[in-house]
């Protein structure tokens, strides 16, 4: 009786051994798996921009959470003041979007009012610390520009470089569409490229289909490239204010005529595009009801909009989502 007892014993020891062991090991490995996993940040901005810049992170692109206790994490410090006349005088900070290029540097391009007609830069390698701000001019060889609104940044694989897209009215450019809305502007969308962002190639025009057009942002989806926009089309014609969709087989183009809206009967802007486990997700700014909307695709030609199921930080405005890892995550966190 003893001598099974003592075997009985043994064996349990074993057993318990032996799944302490393999339970560790499981644990190792979900602990190298959740290093590992995909994460997804939001850059943003509130109110009109003199708050500086926001980031809030998520695991599935739906479910939104602010970060560093929901303030800002870089301030604007180029462009002309709000108010000329203060010392220290706040500057303002738009349309924030972030690029993690292949070197792991994350590079921000921001509305701001950089004269003559421009935009701000700055960089950094853990969002934590942000290079000085500089003022980009890339409208020189158009002067009579009057504005450069909502840069956004693509790095191209192929060429090993960066293409950055903004909108900006040249009165009297495009006269067949000109006079609209209150502030009279007729948009089309630019665009000059970089290798390092200390030296731009000229500005050129990259979409005109005959219509007002702000906000665009590139994507790649196969071997064709896409660009989200904005119709911008104001009264005296018929509103637009919506999403649509434009094609190329090359990130300079040309660029096909613009897709029917992807986002519902309401005004939006801001687009910004990301791929999750299979799914297309556009995010975008329903500025005039103060707050964020998001439809999906399978296909890029289906939409839903499930901005219903999505939870956004209060108050955020035109922003980027991009991927990162999670070490990147785990240090933001953090603070």
């Amino acid at each position: 009786m003893k001598r099974k007892v003592v075997v009985l014993i043994a064996v349990f020891i074993l057993v318990v051994t032996a799944q302490t062991v393999l339970f560790g090991k499981a644990c190792d490995n979900q602990s190298a798996v959740c290093k590992e996993k995909k994460c997804y940040l939001f850059s943003y901005f509130k109110g009109g921009g003199e708050s500086g810049v926001y980031l809030a992170y998520s695991y599935d692109g739906l479910n939104w959470t602010e970060l560093n206790g929901g303030k800002a994490f870089v301030k604007g410090t180029v462009g002309r003041p709000l108010k000329r006349a203060e010392t220290n005088a706040v500057r303002t900070m738009r349309d924030p979007c972030i690029v993690r290029g292949p070197d792991g540097t994350f590079h921000m391009v921001f509305s701001a009012k950089v004269r003559p007609r421009g935009f701000g830069y700055t960089s950094s390698k853990d969002l934590i610390n942000w290079t000085e701000q500089k003022p980009v001019r890339v409208m020189q060889n158009e002067p009579n520009a009057i504005n450069c609104w909502a840069p956004d940044t693509f790095y191209d694989e192929v060429k090993k470089e960066y293409l950055i897209l903004w909108s900006s009215t040249v009165p009297g450019k495009f006269p067949e569409t000109d006079g609209q809305g209150p502030g009279g502007h007729n948009h089309r969308i630019y665009y000059c490229k970089t290798k390092d962002f200390q030296t731009f190639s000229e500005s050129k025009l990259i979409y005109n289909h005959g219509f007002n057009v702000i906000d665009a942002t590139l994507a790649k989806a196969g071997n064709q490239y896409i660009m989200f926009l904005k119709d911008e089309t104001n009264t005296p014609f018929v509103p637009e204010k919506n999403i649509k969709m434009a094609f190329s087989s090359k990130t300079e183009g040309p660029y096909s005529s613009e897709s029917k809206p992807i986002t519902g009967k309401y005004w939006c802007e801001g687009p910004s595009a990301i791929k999750i486990a299979g799914n297309w997700y556009v995010y975008f700014d329903k500025f005039l009801e103060g707050s964020y909307g998001v439809v999906t695709s399978k296909d890029l030609e289906n939409w839903e909009d499930i901005s219903d199921k999505a939870v956004f930080p209060k108050g955020c405005r035109h922003g980027t989502v991009f991927e990162v890892p999670g070490d990147v995550l785990n240090k933001l966190l953090e603070l």
